[in-house]
């Protein structure tokens, strides 16, 4: 046998990568489960509304249980009734999950400003730097309270709550302020652990 025989016999045949259910969504290794009827309608809403199925919710598909409480609470926060317009909601959303640099809810979430406020310009600012956006100072109190919230949150004192009462929110508008922003300080944390990854779509929708 020639030493090219050999070296070759040596080398065992590459096996093309298999491919996961997650790839492209998240960097682990989990199965899709079975879809509940609820499941399975509710991801036929998305792609009728919005034209594809978002990533996130994707993503918790490895285990009905978990994307059915994720979502009901998702909804619940961002288009139940609320003292707070969609638009602030996502607002929120984006200057926290601009404090802790998740790439997947700045680019999902921004894409939502820009829709839901006609102004791609607003919603770069909000992604980059809500100071330098053009706000009404009942929206900087909230972003302000949102902010320290995802980064002294130990250090809130009444005083900061009196200053959103001050601005305008009451006390109910207030609990969904740190409700959203709490929200949004979870799953920045959990998207970053999985590496989350938006859908493509969102990059240039709204501009």
């Amino acid at each position: 046998m020639t030493t090219k025989a050999k070296a070759a016999k040596k080398e065992p045949a590459k096996k093309s990568a298999k491919k996961r259910d997650m790839d492209g969504i998240i960097a682990l290794d989990l199965p899709f489960a079975p879809r509940t009827p609820e499941i399975a309608a509710y991801f036929a809403k998305c792609d009728e509304k919005i034209g594809f199925t978002p990533n996130v919710l994707l993503a918790y598909s490895f285990d009905m249980a978990k994307l059915e409480a994720f979502s009901a609470f998702y909804n619940d926060l961002m288009l139940g009734a609320s003292g707070l317009s969609k638009l602030e909601r996502e607002m929120i959303a984006v200057v926290v999950s601009s404090e802790n640099k998740c790439f997947y809810c700045l680019t999902a979430h921004g894409e939502a400003v820009r829709r839901l406020s006609g102004d791609p310009s607003l919603g770069e600012k909000i992604v980059m730097n809500y100071r330098v956006a053009d706000l009404t100072e009942k929206q900087r109190a909230m972003l302000d309270f949102a902010v320290k919230m995802t980064k002294d949150s130990h250090a809130i004192e009444e005083a900061d709550r009196e200053r959103l009462r001050v601005a305008g929110f009451s006390d109910r508008d207030i609990w969904d302020i740190g409700a959203v922003a709490s929200f949004f300080n979870m799953t920045n944390r959990m998207a970053s652990a999985v590496d989350m990854r938006p859908n493509p779509e969102y990059h240039a929708s709204a501009r």
